[in-house]
C-alpha cells in the first residue's frame, strides 16, 4: 500500500502582476514528497525556489494548480485558514534564527504552542518544549537567553521551536547560511538525526555541499523543475565532523 504524500503539488503556477507585465514565477510544477523524505530545493536567483517555498509554507496561494498538504487541499484556503494550517502542520526554520532576545530558550520553544489553540496547561507546554530541546541536544541550556548561546545553539533552539507542535513537515530556509563550516555540519547532523526518526524535511539551500547531506535534490530553473534526483552519495554529518576535527588537530600539531 502506497504511503500518502505529505506534499502533493499538481501543476502549481504563480503569476505576479508587475504594472502591465505578468511575471510567471512558477510554471506548472508537479511534485510529491512522502513521509520521511529529506529534500533540498536549489536554484539560482529567479529560479522560483522562494516562490515555491512560500507556497509550500502556506505563506502564499498559487495562481493555479492544486496543493495538498498532509491530505488537505490548501490551494484556495483564506488567510485565517492558512495561518491555522501553518501553525499546526508546518515547522519553520530560518537563516536568522528569529528568537526573542529577552526570552529563555525554553520559552522561545513554548511560543508556537500559545497560538496552536490547544488546551495545554503551562506545565504540559514546558514538558513538550523540554522534549523538543532534548531532541536537538540542548536541554541543559533551556534557561539560557539567545545572547548566551552560540550561533549553532541558537539554531538548535529554532529547530526545537519548529518541532514543538509536532508538524507534518519541517521547512528550513537556508538554515546554515549564518553559520561557519563546522557548525553547519553539526546542524546538518541534527537534521539527519531528526530525519532518521521519521521527520519529513524540505530545505532551501544554495550550497551543494549542504545539499549533499539530504536524500533528494530538486533543482529549479525559470519556474520549472530542472532535475529531481536522489543523492547518489549522501554525506554522513557525524563522519564528516569527525574528519574535520582530525584535520584541525593535525594542523595544531604541525
Amino acid at each position: 500500500m502506497e504511503t500518502k504524500a505529505v506534499i502533493q503539488l499538481q501543476e502549481i503556477q504563480k503569476v505576479y502582476r508587475t504594472g502591465e507585465v505578468d511575471v510567471h514565477a512558477v510554471r506548472g510544477i508537479s511534485l510529491g514528497i512522502h513521509p520521511g523524505e529529506f529534500v533540498a530545493v536549489m536554484g539560482a536567483s529567479g529560479s522560483g525556489k522562494s516562490t515555491l517555498m512560500n507556497t509550500l509554507g502556506c505563506l502564499d496561494r498559487p495562481t493555479g494548480g492544486k496543493y495538498l498538504l498532509d491530505g488537505i487541499d490548501v490551494s484556495q484556503l483564506n488567510r485565517d485558514a492558512l495561518a491555522d494550517i501553518r501553525n499546526k502542520k508546518i515547522g519553520f526554520i530560518f537563516q536568522g534564527f528569529n528568537l526573542l532576545s529577552r526570552t529563555s530558550a525554553l520559552d522561545n520553544v513554548v511560543l508556537p504552542m500559545l497560538y496552536a489553540h490547544r488546551n495545554l496547561s503551562r506545565r504540559e507546554q514546558h514538558e513538550r518544549a523540554m522534549k523538543s530541546l532534548e531532541l536537538v541536544g540542548l536541554s541543559k541550556r533551556a534557561d539560557h537567553h539567545p545572547n548566551q548561546l552560540s550561533g549553532g545553539q541558537q539554531q538548535r533552539v529554532a529547530i526545537a521551536r519548529a518541532l514543538v507542535n509536532q508538524p507534518a513537515l519541517l521547512l528550513a530556509d537556508e538554515p546554515t547560511g549564518n553559520l561557519d563550516s563546522q557548525t553547519s555540519i553539526e546542524i546538518m547532523g541534527v537534521f539527519q538525526k531528526l530525519n532518521d526518526e521519521g521527520i519529513t524535511i524540505i530545505m532551501v539551500t544554495h550550497e551543494l555541499d549542504i545539499a549533499s547531506y539530504t536524500k533528494r535534490n530538486v533543482i529549479l530553473r525559470d519556474g520549472k523543475i530542472l532535475s529531481d534526483t536522489p543523492v547518489a552519495k549522501r554525506l554522513n554529518a557525524e563522519q564528516e565532523l569527525a574528519k574535520l576535527k582530525l584535520a584541525q588537530e593535525a594542523v595544531k600539531l604541525a
